[in-house]
């Protein structure tokens, strides 16, 4: 979960503002430049990851050797970049007309940069019958309306992680298992505990979770112009629902003022019922925390009435004026296929996209526990089984579309007024649509 989740700062620094748009011309616009260009010698295909050196050095340099030796004449320059320099890194490369001609990047900014012409369309350099090998729901997510800009890598799905002592106290065996349900459970474990049933945050540049949610609910964010489409029964039914848990004191006061991992706090303080996670957070539960790992277990996340669940996406992508694109789409699905995304997936503890890879997971994790292991031990394997099977139902909830983060944050305020009192919340969404499609016009006509 860690490695999607420290991806967040990305839309911060590229995600809609002048930067993205620079780098979006200069990705349409620069000829490829450097080892390899017009020559019939080795050529050298640049492939970029973020945040996977050092741990993952000996994994990918192997897959590349491998890869080598299977394409004669081809050699794989790999770099990883630290997010920490992530824009200074990428806007010059491209000016310097060294981008990569694979890169690793998340949907909402390879989205951002599709839309502005920077990736290449790799419906013209995949092999028929290439998306048969991932879940179509993933697969799904790198579209762009009639194009197909990423190759899906590895994935994220939370679970609940609940404190089963709280859950006793409060009259359950377990936590919800949809949001229509959450009312009662909060109200029931306020009372009978003094402590609150969750943690959603509605900080406008912090967790998606609260959007997500939405969607479960039933809301449609945005129709086929980008105009708003939240402003429907049932997004004033979602509005109201979260105005009303806040205002009577439901949730806890800082969700209005602090992110996620505010929420992380509060459940290993043992103030907080259940909080939305991956499955190693029982890891660090168990060193940072271990009385309250000790009544922590697994279950399955919540969901709205079409039982959908949220994933997290890393995807491939290929730069438009790369001179390797049918190299570099080549590559990446050797990545991606069904053993090297199932080799990644148990040493990096993420999920695979690839169907194959997934079924041998899960097959895996179902099995008894390696001899030897401890409690603590069978219950991550326990965690991460559920995680899996998540993905079954699970699909990005909200969609990679430019100016999401805009969105979201437009829709967060709006949300804090209502539950602040500040402004009824059929008139904070009211507000929320109208913000946004002053900008969809501004930005798509």
């Amino acid at each position: 979960m860690a490695l999607i989740q420290s991806r967040r700062r990305f839309l911060e620094l590229l995600g809609g503002g002048s930067a993205a748009a620079l780098l979006a011309a200069g990705l349409g616009s620069c000829g490829r430049a450097g080892p390899g260009a017009g020559s019939a010698a080795a050529k050298v295909l640049n492939f970029w990851t973020l945040d996977l050196a050092p741990k993952f050095n000996g994994y990918l340099r192997e897959l590349i050797a491998a890869w080598e030796g299977q394409n004669p004449g081809l050699q794989v320059r790999w770099t990883d970049v630290p997010w920490s320099s992530v824009e200074r890194k990428l806007l010059a490369a491209v000016f310097a007309r060294t981008a990569p001609d694979l890169v690793n990047l998340n949907p909402p900014f390879a989205a951002n940069l599709a839309s502005k012409g920077g990736l290449l369309d790799l419906s013209d350099v995949l092999p028929a019958g290439a998306a048969e090998a991932y879940l179509p729901a993933i697969w799904e997510a790198g579209r762009q309306g009639a194009e197909q800009f990423a190759i899906p890598w590895y994935l994220t799905a939370r679970i609940t992680m609940a404190n089963r002592r709280l859950l006793e106290r409060a009259g359950y065996s377990a936590p919800p298992g949809s949001w229509d349900q959450v009312p009662a459970f909060a109200e029931a474990v306020r009372r009978r505990t003094g402590r609150h049933a969750l943690f959603v945050t509605v900080v406008p540049d912090d967790s998606a979770e609260l959007l997500e949610t939405l969607v479960q609910m039933g809301v449609k964010l945005l129709d086929g112009e980008q105009r708003a489409a939240f402003n429907s029964p049932a997004g004033r039914r979602a509005f109201a629902f979260w105005s009303d848990l806040y205002r009577r004191g439901l949730l806890p006061r800082e969700v209005v003022s602090q992110g996620y991992r505010r929420a992380i706090e509060l459940y290993q303080s043992g103030d907080l019922a259940q909080v939305a996670t991956g499955p190693d957070f029982l890891r660090n539960l168990q060193t940072n925390a271990p009385g309250v790992a000790a009544v922590t277990a697994p279950f399955a996340p919540l969901t709205g009435a079409s039982a959908e669940a949220n994933v997290a996406v890393m995807n491939l992508v290929v730069p438009k004026q790369s001179a390797l694109a049918a190299e570099a789409a080549r590559f990446a699905l050797f990545l991606t296929n069904g053993p090297n995304q199932l080799a990644f997936a148990e040493q990096a503890r993420v999920l695979p996209s690839n169907r194959q890879a997934l079924q041998q997971l899960e097959a895996s994790l179902a099995a008894a526990p390696a001899p030897g292991a401890g409690a603590q031990e069978a219950l991550v394997q326990r965690a991460r089984l559920l995680s899996a099977q998540t993905l079954r139902q699970a699909r990005v909830l909200v969609p990679a579309s430019p100016g999401v983060k805009r969105l979201q944050a437009i829709v967060y305020t709006q949300l804090q007024r209502a539950m602040l009192g500040q402004v009824g919340s059929d008139a904070a969404l009211a507000a929320a649509a109208d913000e946004w499609n002053r900008y969809s016009r501004a930005r798509w006509g």
